[in-house]
């Protein structure tokens, strides 16, 4: 009897380990993010909140499925930064065939636990492109490299060589965190090497070659990798794959971060408010060119913009504006839509992949701006040309009876009103006349 107990006590204990400990220390998923297209602002949010919302205890790993052409530098330092700092192994996926991790996205590649590609797939250009003094990170094509290069390879001047030199430490202390081919990155910076994933995996830097996600846990699982900076065995085999597609933020904000979405906002907005501004009261026009300049200004300040461009699109407006009221026949007008035009292609890099303004938004901008200007332009040569209605000068043509005359002066009543006046001659009473001009308060009349 006391042989049964003892094995009903050691029973229910095993299964109060097995219910408690083991499954509050067993992560069940794998999570899958997308990153598809150029890394900026609205993808690096994305990514890092997911990072972020991971749970060691729920989560067995996070694998980054990547197809970019590059993008912000300071959006892939994010993303680097998270994925150093999460509690849960990250695994970067070059997927599905074809796809590629250009320059940003090497970089975050080599921050990453695990760095696997699909056949099929390439990595590397990861020379920064450098604009207006900001280092970007993305480097379309392994033909791309910032500045003019000596016969060493090294860039000519001491800037661009400051932005490569860093961006070769950077992407050097990635690699050693993780145990990859330093040398081989460097020389993706340098000089925009790039490799398909069957010589990346041969030069060790990628971990793995797998066809999907289920393949690359099957291989990575018993493996150990360094997770915020302690080694940490996978267990990845038996893991549920649940994909976190982006939500309506990251879609609104890739949107809003778009820079042809951004220009034509900022244009709104300062149409809405010139328009508010010329017609006092009317509310609608400043109120939504209020919203639309503060969205845009938003957007500006998250996206690479040229500000000499931005401030030639500026004047160029302005000179439109000046050229409607001053009428200068068309001179300022047309160095305003120059001003416009030459600013709007400035105004955003078009070396940056997926941050380029489309240059039939930056037409169709030019033309919108110029119809407009052409609009007030031919209204207010109309406004000239229309009899004056109001004050002393609206008497001028206007007609009018003689009540008393004598000689060449008398009284007329014109408008209602009973004026003095003076004719060249001698004017009936009662006879029409008509005002041809006037002195302070004395009409010059002559016979209607």
């Amino acid at each position: 009897m006391i042989a049964v107990m003892r094995l009903r006590a050691t029973a229910l204990v095993a299964i109060l380990f097995a219910l408690v400990v083991t499954p509050a220390g067993a992560a069940e998923r794998a999570v899958i993010l997308e990153i598809d297209g150029a890394i900026g602002p609205a993808i690096a949010d994305y990514v890092v909140r997911e990072i972020d919302a991971g749970s060691p205890s729920e989560d067995g790993l996070i694998v980054l499925r990547m197809n970019t052409p590059g993008g912000l530098d300071s959006s892939m330092r994010e993303i680097d930064t998270a994925i150093l700092a999460s509690p849960v192994p990250v695994a970067t996926f070059v997927a599905p065939g074809g796809a590629r991790a250009a320059s940003a996205g090497t970089y975050i590649a080599y921050a990453s636990a695990i760095a696997a590609m699909a056949p099929g797939t390439n990595i590397g250009a990861a020379t920064p492109i450098q604009l207006g003094g900001n280092p970007l990170a993305p480097g379309g094509g392994s033909d791309q490299k910032t500045g003019a290069q000596d016969k060493a390879g090294e860039p000519a001047d001491t800037e661009s060589r400051k932005i490569v030199n860093d961006a070769v430490a950077y992407i050097r202390s990635l690699a050693a965190v993780n145990g990859r081919n330093a040398d081989w990155a460097e020389d993706a910076v340098r000089s925009a090497a790039s490799l398909p994933a069957a010589e990346a995996l041969k030069l060790h830097v990628v971990d793995v070659v797998a066809n999907d996600v289920p393949d690359l846990l099957r291989q990575i699982d018993g493996r150990t990798v360094t997770v915020a900076g302690k080694p940490q065995r996978l267990a990845t085999a038996g893991l549920v794959v649940v994909a976190v597609p982006p939500d309506w933020r990251t879609e609104l904000l890739a949107l809003v971060t778009n820079p042809n979405v951004a220009f034509i906002l900022m244009l709104i907005g300062v149409y809405g408010l010139i328009l508010e501004f010329f017609n006092p009261g009317a509310v609608a026009p400043g109120l939504v060119g209020a919203i639309s300049l503060v969205v845009a200004l938003y957007a500006l300040a998250l996206l690479p913009i040229n500000y000499a461009g931005a401030a030639l699109v500026l004047i160029g407006i302005a000179l439109m504006i000046a050229e409607a009221h001053i009428g200068a026949f068309g001179a300022i007008g047309v160095g305003g839509i120059a001003a416009f035009v030459i600013g709007a292609l400035m105004m955003f890099p078009s070396r940056v992949p997926g941050f380029a303004l489309s240059g039939a938004v930056v037409t169709g901008a030019a033309i919108g701006s110029a119809a407009l200007f052409l609009l007030a332009l031919a209204a207010l040569l109309r406004s000239r040309k229309r009899p004056v209605v109001s004050g002393g000068e609206a008497l001028i043509g206007a007609a009018g009876e003689t009540v008393s005359w004598q000689g060449s002066e008398g009284r007329v009543r014109v408008e209602g009103e009973i004026w003095r006046a003076r004719a060249d001659a001698p004017l009936p009473d009662g006879s029409r006349v008509k005002v041809v001009g006037r002195d302070g308060l004395i009409l010059f009349v002559r016979a209607a």
